[in-house]
């Protein structure tokens, strides 16, 4: 929970961190309803820089003061079977997951309603590429920010969102200084919103854009599906955040296996999709990319099935 970060690392009461983040929910929810497309493309455009240039600036100081590894640590080899459902939990959100390749086209669809461009495939080619670009860069730097402050630090992280924050805090201002304390905080705040905004529109847009495609009559009828989604997802995840709050590390372990698990299926429809008859064929991947999705799927594939022999069948 990273609004836990943002109260605990500025000394508010822990009590009050559920509901923070409840109040974030909403106002998230309520940003999409009144702003749709528009608000969200400023905010999430806005959110990147700063998330990028924070990020960049806190890893460059960590850099500097070094890993706080001993020079002969040695860590738990990841090529056993026991590491390998953290694997699989470190990879359902790595680099990004699979439904941000159905979310872009969403949205190039809602930007084209509210302003009236039809983004050519090379637009729409360009804007998904540097999307990926950033996530990719992102993940890198996120997972350089763990190998130097967090691998090797000796720490027995907490499961509750409340004591899991203010470690992650401790650790770093530790190790780069109590000055960077609000460098870190504003990175875990802007990378909280962002993705709390981008999830709350990305999925219940997916889920209306199904409703549409099931039924006739909800085709006509795309905003109030769309609208009740979100409400809907808003109220879930409140229910979620207050009555798991102990539970974060559990419940986070427990999503990105469900996102990488289901990613064979999700990808297989993608590639279906963008090889199928309603895709001009001058647009279809080439046969580079074509190999490359299917090694693609067969390593997703692979993984899942190595995930189940070794939750459901290796004793």
């Amino acid at each position: 929970m990273i609004s836990g970060t943002l109260f605990a690392g500025y000394g508010f009461n822990g009590s009050s961190i559920p509901t923070f983040t409840v109040g974030i929910l909403v106002i998230c929810g309520v940003v999409i309803l009144i702003g749709h497309y528009k608000v969200l493309d400023k905010l999430a455009k806005a959110a990147i820089v700063l998330l990028g240039l924070s990020t960049m600036v806190a890893l460059g100081l960590a850099f500097t003061h070094g890993p706080v590894a001993a020079p002969d640590f040695v860590g738990p080899s990841p090529w056993t079977w026991m590491a390998f459902p953290f694997l699989i939990m470190l990879l359902g959100w790595m680099p990004a997951p699979v439904d941000l390749s159905a979310w872009s086209s969403l949205w190039m669809f809602s930007r084209e309603e509210e302003t009236g461009h039809f983004a050519t495939s090379r637009e729409t080619s360009i804007d998904f590429y540097l999307g990926y670009v950033m996530a990719v860069l992102m993940a890198v730097a996120f997972v350089a920010l763990g190998k130097l402050i967090m691998f090797g630090s000796g720490y027995e992280f907490a499961s509750g969102g409340i004591g899991f924050s203010q470690q992650l805090i401790s650790l770093y201002s530790a190790n780069i200084g109590e000055w960077s304390k609000p460098l870190i905080l504003t990175a875990a705040f802007i990378t909280m919103f962002s993705t709390t905004i981008t999830c709350i529109d990305g999925y219940p847009r997916s889920l209306a854009a199904s409703c549409t495609l099931v039924s006739d009559s909800c085709s006509r009828r795309f905003k109030p599906i769309f609208q009740f989604w979100i409400v809907l997802s808003v109220i879930i995840a409140s229910l979620i955040v207050m009555y798991f709050v102990n539970n974060l590390l559990q419940l986070l372990s427990f999503a990105a296996i469900i996102s990488f698990v289901t990613s064979p299926i999700l990808a297989y429809i993608n590639y279906k999709v963008m090889n199928g008859s309603n895709v001009p064929a001058e647009e279809r991947p080439g046969m580079v990319l074509r190999i490359l999705s299917w090694t693609g799927l067969l390593f997703f594939l692979v993984m899942t099935l190595g995930f189940i022999y070794v939750q459901f069948i290796r004793v």
